[in-house]
């Protein structure tokens, strides 16, 4: 079967190649995919901006179908419509293991950048990190669960919004989308910040329920934030979802004193951070990494009610030959989410 793979440490090392179809282990499933998103994470990879562990396939944010089972696992049936934590391996006995924290795990190996991932057409995952699909989720709206889940994570691990909030958000991908929907379910008031490249994604962000929008390069959002906060202090809480060094400082000048900054991009590098912001204003400042366990239920609940839409961020859908056009069109920002499908 073809896979797209991370050959080599270094810049670039991405090919197609040819592996063997996988049998499942004590415990594990295999899954066929039927949808994988590109996610920033696998752009990092490819410009060697964060760990993996080549050669190994990429991809981690999927959907897909069990279709066999191996010893011991109950629970699973094949047949099911699923989506996957992406924590193949963790310890269970560090501290972070043991307090819940299994994203923080020490010895963390995850599909797509420890072990094989899901740029593919079969998945091996151990059985206990299987969640099935709600039935009303169709496998290009289940692909974006895991990103919804983070958020979840990212938000709620340490409560960071409540009603009358009046939320601002960097970065209107895919990330940013699902944290608006989930902010907006929240109770809170939000407003969506944008460059000029973000024009579509801006709009959708409108359509999916943002109170506001800005193109920064053409509006000073200062002016907004101020008449929308009490007695223009600013934003109560303010989440970073695009990665970018700019946008994370000028959050900074919009959260209120006592307010919350919350990172939840990427940044792949280290950006110059006026951290004196964090003193002066008494800010908290919540980091989230990734997923955790008690996140999965209440992600797939919001795509099962429908309060959060991934299916309209899925806006190409491509064979994973034509990986390359799919990452480049997410470092141009090219559409949201692009999600690849596997090829005989």
């Amino acid at each position: 079967m073809k896979a797209v793979m991370k050959v080599a440490r270094g810049v670039g090392n991405i090919e197609v190649r040819d592996i063997p179809e996988p049998s499942p282990g004590r415990g594990e499933v295999v899954i066929e995919v039927k949808a994988a998103g590109i996610c920033g994470t696998d752009l990092h990879i490819y410009k060697d901006e964060y760990s993996s562990r080549p050669p190994v396939v990429l991809g981690h944010e999927l959907s897909g179908v069990v279709v066999e089972t191996g010893p011991e696992v109950t629970g699973v049936q094949v047949g099911a419509r699923v989506t996957s934590e992406t924590f193949f391996y963790t310890c269970g006995t560090c501290l972070y293991c043991r307090t819940g924290q299994i994203n923080l795990c020490l010895k963390r190996l995850s599909i797509g950048s420890g072990v094989n991932g899901a740029f593919t057409k079969y998945l091996v995952v151990p059985a206990r990190i299987v969640h099935e699909l709600p039935t009303n989720v169709d496998f290009e709206a289940g692909a974006l669960s895991e990103p919804l889940a983070c958020v979840v994570n990212g938000l709620f691990r340490v409560p960071t919004v409540a009603p009358g909030d009046l939320a601002v958000i960097a970065g209107p991908g895919s990330v940013g989308l699902i944290a608006l929907q989930v902010v907006k379910a929240a109770g809170a008031r939000t407003v969506v910040l944008g460059t000029g490249g973000d024009a579509t994604r801006l709009a959708l962000a409108k359509t999916l329920g943002a109170d506001f929008v800005v193109n920064v390069e053409a509006e000073d959002p200062r002016t907004l934030v101020a008449e929308l906060s009490t007695q223009g202090l600013g934003a109560d809480v303010v989440y970073e979802c695009s990665g970018a060094g700019r946008a994370a400082n000028t959050l900074l000048e919009l959260v209120r004193k006592a307010g919350r900054y919350v990172q939840i991009g990427v940044l792949g590098k280290p950006i110059t951070f006026d951290l004196d912001q964090l003193v002066m204003k008494e800010l908290t400042a919540v980091g989230n990494f990734s997923h955790v366990p008690w996140a999965w239920p209440k992600a797939l609940e919001l795509l099962r009610s429908g309060v959060v839409q991934t299916k309209p961020l899925a806006t190409t859908v491509l064979p994973l030959t034509e990986w390359r056009k799919g990452f480049e069109g997410f470092d141009t920002r090219e559409g949201i989410k692009t999600l690849l499908t596997p090829v005989d």
